[in-house]
């Protein structure tokens, strides 16, 4: 019961969130006011909640992973798949070695194997953060792109060898050749299990709706279980399974198409995957406010014993460690932006040569998040010998530090960088849509006329499926007229369809209100007020999105 009523605070306290941000006259980031609520809770009353950090990961990873993975861009990651293998790898390499020596230089209470693993659980970056803070000065398409990438892949990365380097403070020994064997197998194998898992899911999926039917609520239930399975999956042979989900995610992406699912199954798995990405990140930012008290004091602790008696050094610490991380990632962006014009300027190209401002956007929206904070939660409790872990409270502190410090930099700073920015146009994609447009069109029309001549033929009331086949077809040839036009008259046409639009909403809200009043004067069954206001929404939201 107790566990039950924990679970139920945890979720007022991430919709109390939520209403408080949407309430704030400043754009500051849901995490920080998460965590803030979270330290709330705690004062008010100590929930008594014990981490165990191989459930914490299970929990939460997997369904955030595999969704980054579902939703990422495809065509943006191919095309800048080198830039992103970059930032996502060697980025992730250049991090550990760096703030790794650095912190175990600045702290040397704490192991090096433990510095190495804090180093690792803070090379991971969070785009989800970064568009959240970066509402009213948007980050241009392309560079949100690469840090989506970046973020999905460095993720795994940077987790892997968090688990490495834990392995050598459980252990009290390193081999580069077996950590390099480990990682190879680990690496490949969850890969593997991931895209294998949603293969057989699918297969399995498709099999059973052709031959008994789709039911929308089941198919929801095996997509939310999926990344459960892969990670499962995975960890039984001691591969990857946070590599797994990731894979699994992805490959959803590739083999969605062969589902054939029902218009509305999309639509509601795409709102309870919404969801469930709302409430697991907002659960953990609470988590971690609610566990702060604790952790600083731990933290505290840890500081006397390297010989500095006052608490001002974690703040000391946190800074410079986002100090450093800061440094390495610009270095590192502008390294590697060297090396991508001078790759162009040999293949014969003249590339767009990015300002600094756009170095120091790139190196600045490198924030950390919900994968920095579940890791770091993950550290094991006690040695294989039954000792405590080492400054695992100290551990956890910075990473907290360094998460709450990147997402206030970067809300400060990436508003200003951004002003003003001149960044390479963006690749249009009207022509293609227009195409798209026409041949569906086309293709509806005549899915219509062969269907009108195989209902009606032979029939005494075809006159009724001929004029019902004129009334559908009107809308795909009024829309084969709109795109057919020349490209002075595209703008008008434009401004057309965005009134049009803003015109259907103002009709869909009269009409959802008009149901309304129907049902409470019982002139409308609830059933079919239901039906109808659904309906309604439904259309709504097309528009809204249009």
């Amino acid at each position: 019961m107790e566990s039950v009523v924990v679970i139920l605070i945890l979720l007022v306290a991430v919709v109390f969130s939520g209403a408080i941000s949407r309430a704030l006259p400043l754009p500051i980031p849901l995490p920080l006011i998460q965590i803030a609520v979270g330290v709330l809770v705690s004062l008010v009353g100590d929930m008594g909640v014990k981490l165990r950090p191989e459930m914490f990961f299970l929990l939460f990873l997997p369904p955030l992973l595999f969704l980054d993975g579902w939703r990422i861009p495809k065509d943006g990651l191919r095309r800048d798949r080198w830039t992103v293998l970059e930032m996502a790898l060697g980025l992730v390499v250049f991090t550990v070695l760096g703030v790794g020596f650095f912190t175990y230089w600045m702290i040397p209470a704490m192991p090096l194997s433990v510095a190495f693993a804090l180093a690792a659980i803070v090379s991971p970056t969070d785009p989800v953060a970064v568009t959240a803070i970066a509402k009213r000065s948007p980050i241009p398409k392309r560079l949100m792109h690469i840090l989506e990438g970046e973020s999905l892949l460095n993720d795994a990365s940077g987790l892997v060898s968090m688990r490495f380097a834990v392995a050598a403070a459980m252990t009290g020994s390193f081999s580069l050749l077996a950590a390099f064997g480990t990682f190879l197998w680990t690496a490949v194998a969850g890969l593997i299990i991931g895209a294998a898992t949603t293969f057989c899911v699918t297969w399995v999926s498709t099999f059973w709706n052709n031959k008994f039917g789709e039911e929308t609520g089941s198919h929801i239930v095996v997509s939310l279980l999926t990344p459960f399975a892969a990670y499962l999956a995975a960890e039984q042979v001691d591969a990857s399974g946070i590599l797994a989900a990731v894979a699994a995610g992805i490959s959803m992406s590739f083999t969605e198409d062969s589902l054939r699912n029902l218009a509305l199954t999309r639509i509601r798995r795409l709102a309870v995957w919404d969801t469930v990405q709302f409430v697991a990140n907002g659960v953990i930012f609470v988590i971690l406010g609610e566990q702060l008290p604790h952790i600083v004091s731990g933290a505290a602790i840890v500081v006397q014993e390297t010989g500095h008696h006052e608490p001002i050094w974690l703040v000391v610490y946190v800074i410079a460690i986002n100090l450093a991380l800061a440094l390495l990632r610009f270095i590192w962006v502008w390294v590697s932006l060297r090396f991508t014009l001078a790759r162009a300027y040999r293949r014969g190209f003249k590339p767009f040569v990015p300002s600094w401002r756009l170095v120091a956007v790139t190196s600045l929206a490198g924030v950390r998040g919900t994968v920095t904070l579940a890791g770091v939660l993950t550290l094991p409790l006690f040695l294989p010998d039954g000792s405590p872990f080492p400054a695992r409270d100290l551990a956890i502190f910075l990473a907290t530090g360094v998460i709450l410090i990147s997402l206030v930099m970067a809300s400060v700073s990436l508003p200003y960088l951004l002003k003003g920015l001149e960044l390479p146009p963006e690749p249009s994609h009207q022509k293609e849509e227009e195409r798209a447009h026409i041949a569906a069109a086309e293709a509806a029309i005549k899915a219509v006329e062969q269907a009108v001549h195989n209902w009606g033929e032979g029939r005494s009331d075809a006159d009724l499926y001929t004029t019902a086949g004129a009334r559908v077809m009107s809308n795909y040839r009024e829309r084969l007229a709109d795109q057919n036009v020349s490209d002075a008259d595209a703008i008008n046409t434009q401004k057309v369809a965005e009134i049009e639009r803003r015109l259907r909403l103002e009709a869909l809200k009269a009409e959802r209100q008009t149901y309304f009043a129907f049902g409470r004067r019982h002139q409308l069954s609830e059933e079919t007020t239901a039906k109808l206001i659904r309906e309604v929404d439904l259309l709504e939201t097309r528009f809204s999105n249009g």
